[in-house]
């Protein structure tokens, strides 16, 4: 306990006492933003900053590659805990600046705790982000930031902005007082102390996007933001594809560790159903429901027989994790899972939209904390050709999926399992949602990026 609190006296002295010398106005120089490409024509030079892992934030890496086709010149800053796509780490006008992690004694799921280590995780991070933006890269046109998280993202971006004439733009995910708001309660004063701090910053943003038409009257209505708000929907990367040939689809099921031992007992009779979902096990995806709706699947292909049985890939790193595993274990020696086998991967980003378009069904668990923002998985599985059911209880749902013709919602784990029941029991009905995936899957994030995007940071 003791070295642990010298730890954590060390690690907020350290961040302390850089950001108290690197705030000191000698250290720091400002240079021109422009720069130009062969022809002399001036090209825009971007930083794009996620205070996260970079490999496990796909809009913020198609942001930079687009920026980077468009002949600008990108920093892409965060964490790099993870693979990113193979085209940012080859090409040359991107450049991967990583983020110092943050100390492991930090981290914790006790709810005091967390009002006690914050701050000193927050004044960790506020020394890197401020030695990032202000001193180890040269000053850009612009710095496109993710939000969430907010704190202290906003506030040192609209600084350092300040400083080095750098213009903003929030690129708001959802609301990062909302996702708060998860864990301590909409009431608590952090929490409404949090709202207040994103609004207030948000003003400072020469612009912003979105990735719904809702969040962006949300934002121009309560959050009263006057400068431009553009929504920007998420579409797929041009690695996620439909697969149309079952045989193709089934030889890369029988080649992965996770689905090739029941797929060689049960593939050649058609009887078995692929069902992937895509989840950060964390607190706003609660998957329970689908463990319920399998457990009540299995009672029911069991009892009637004429239902297939179902392999369920679940995708995915995150706190919560080894609680659902181990419930999953129990279930399954309890007799609970006998017509459906659950399997966990962490696939690699070809292999993870490879195993999208050879599965049967996807499933959506995110619940939205704000309501207004929306999953990217359904994205990436559209892309793939892949049909879904997911949670719609929130205002955007239909901004994404199209009831009956690409996917359906559900609320419960009761219409969970009314949905699995009718489109695994009939060919038709799934391959109906099928072909209205494989539509969507033709609406790509060029299309949607290049003329919002692009055409403001003048690429395009």
């Amino acid at each position: 306990m003791l070295a642990t609190l010298l730890n954590i006296a060390f690690y907020a002295s350290t961040a302390l006492t850089l950001a108290i010398i690197l705030l000191s106005p000698s250290r720091y120089t400002a240079s021109s933003s422009a720069q130009q490409d062969e022809s002399g024509k001036s090209k825009a030079t971007v930083q794009i900053l996620v205070l996260g892992d970079i490999g496990r934030s796909p809009r913020m890496q198609y942001h930079a590659l687009s920026v980077a086709k468009g002949g600008g010149q990108v920093d892409l800053i965060g964490y790099h805990e993870s693979e990113v796509h193979p085209e940012i780490v080859s090409h040359p006008r991107i450049s991967i600046v990583a983020l110092p992690p943050h100390p492991n004694c930090l981290q914790t799921s006790n709810k005091l705790l967390f009002l006690l280590f914050g701050p000193l995780k927050v004044l960790f991070q506020i020394g890197c982000l401020w030695w990032i933006l202000a001193y180890r890269t040269k000053p850009a046109q612009w710095l496109l930031v993710q939000n969430p998280p907010s704190i202290p993202t906003l506030a040192i971006s609209s600084l350092v902005c300040l400083l080095r004439k750098t213009n903003l733009l929030i690129d708001w995910h959802n609301f990062g007082y909302t996702i708060l708001a998860l864990k301590l309660g909409d009431t608590h004063p952090l929490v409404r102390l949090s709202q207040r701090y994103e609004k207030f910053f948000g003003r400072f943003a020469t612009a912003h996007i979105c990735v719904t038409n809702a969040m962006a009257t949300v934002l121009k209505r309560d959050f009263g933001l006057h400068a431009p708000v553009l929504p920007l929907h998420d579409r797929p990367a041009d690695h996620f594809q439909p697969i149309p040939d079952q045989s193709t689809r089934n030889a890369f099921l029988l080649s992965l560790p996770q689905t090739a031992e029941p797929l060689r007992a049960l593939v050649k009779t058609n009887r078995l159903r692929v069902l992937v979902s895509s989840t950060s096990w964390t607190a706003d995806e609660d998957f329970s429901v689908l463990i319920d709706a399998l457990c009540r699947y299995s009672a029911l292909a069991a009892q009637e027989g004429d239902l297939p049985s179902v392999l369920a890939i679940i995708t995915g790193k995150g706190p919560q994790k080894e609680m659902y595993l181990m419930r999953i274990k129990e279930l399954e020696a309890a007799g609970k899972l006998e017509r459906v086998t659950i399997r966990t991967a962490w696939l690699s980003m070809e292999d993870y939209a490879r195993l999208l378009a050879s599965a049967s069904l996807g499933v959506s668990l995110h619940t939205s904390s704000s309501g207004v923002d929306l999953p990217m998985k359904v994205v990436d599985m559209f892309g793939a050709g892949l049909p879904v059911v997911g949670w719609n209880r929130f205002e955007a749902w239909p901004e994404l999926v199209t009831e009956g013709v690409n996917g359906r919602g559900f609320g419960s784990a009761e219409e969970l399992l009314g949905h699995l029941v009718e489109l695994f029991g009939d060919d038709a009905q799934l391959e109906k949602l099928r072909d209205g995936a494989r539509r969507e899957s033709t609406r790509r994030w060029d299309g949607e990026w290049n003329p919002v995007a692009g055409r403001l940071l003048g690429l395009y």
